[in-house]
């Protein structure tokens, strides 16, 4: 059988996980997006990339972790391609909370099931290699599966491990949701956020916290008005302030202004999650941004309800 003459083409969403108090659990969808086109070339590795980290030198082409998904995937499916070409063109910033890295996985892993399913005379992409396969080895690469569920389902998602491997819950957010996306000039590695985080907290944060994940959960899917306190943290977002001051400063002044924010994932961008109708808006957060120490693009973006997929599909 031979390989599909024509590439495929993946487009993935920006995440941000937590959303506050739901600490590697929670994560939704945004409409700020990477597409990857993908094919088999007779040998060698190819990595075109425009955009966002176009300035970046991809060498050598097998540390690009869009490669290593769809060796991944490949290797899953026990299919050695001869060469492997990938053009991405990518929205999502890198080192800035918002899911690049689960965003490449999913988008190499999705290829190669595409192109594995062109080899196989009336397969489709879900017979080749099944959904709830395609998570667990995008968690095995990433390490958690907050970033990469919501990237791979699209809307809010609860995710967990459990006796058969990780688990996503997907659940519809209130369609008033909007929210406003403040990324700042310069990132913050995910494993210094990290290690600014203590090995343990007290029973009554970790009792307060388990409250506002309930409560936001509620707030996200149908009580936008709760927001403000459902968007709570006792876990984690205070601790990485000394590593992240001016992203630490914006989230206060926003909050203080009356506006649902939190940090996105590990930082430094910072996620407002207005809703149409309520009060504080994308004006009132570009407002507040604009009154910092220092500069933020401020992004009103929307929830992703579709989540990665084939373009053409």
């Amino acid at each position: 059988m031979s390989w599909p003459g024509k590439p495929v083409s993946v487009v993935v969403p920006a995440t941000s996980a937590n959303l506050g108090p739901g600490f590697d659990s929670l994560g939704l969808a945004l409409t700020l997006h990477d597409t990857v086109e993908a094919w088999v070339t007779e040998g060698g590795l190819e990595v075109q990339v425009t955009g966002v980290g176009a300035d970046h030198a991809w060498q050598p082409a097998d540390k690009h972790l869009v490669i290593q998904a769809m060796r991944a995937g490949f290797a899953a499916l026990h299919e050695d391609p001869p060469g492997i070409a990938i053009s991405c063109r990518n929205e999502v910033p890198q080192g800035f909370g918002l899911g690049s890295s689960a965003a490449a996985i999913v988008a190499g892993l999705l290829a190669a099931r595409a192109l594995s399913a062109g080899r196989r005379v009336a397969a489709r992409p879900a017979d080749v290699l099944a959904d709830a396969e395609v998570l667990r080895l995008a968690c095995e690469m990433e390490g958690h599966p907050d970033n990469v569920a919501a990237c791979l389902v699209g809307g809010l998602t609860i995710s967990w491990a459990g006796p058969a491997g990780p688990q996503v819950a997907r659940l519809t957010p209130a369609p008033e949701l909007a929210p406003v996306l403040c990324v700042p000039a310069i990132p913050v590695a995910t494993k210094t956020a990290r290690n600014a985080l203590p090995e343990q907290v007290s029973h009554a944060d970790a009792a307060a916290n388990s409250a506002r994940t309930a409560l936001l959960i509620a707030a996200l899917t149908g009580r936008p008005d709760l927001l403000l306190s459902g968007t709570e943290d006792f876990l984690h977002q205070r601790y990485r302030a000394a590593v992240m001051p001016g992203t630490a400063a914006l989230l206060a002044a926003l909050r203080d202004a009356g506006i649902p924010a939190v940090v996105s994932g590990a930082g430094p961008s910072v996620l407002a999650l207005t809703a149409d109708g309520q009060s504080g808006n994308a004006a009132d957060v570009a407002r507040v941004a604009a009154q910092q120490g220092q500069p933020w693009r401020v992004l009103p973006l929307r929830v992703d309800t579709r989540g990665a997929r084939l373009l053409g599909d």
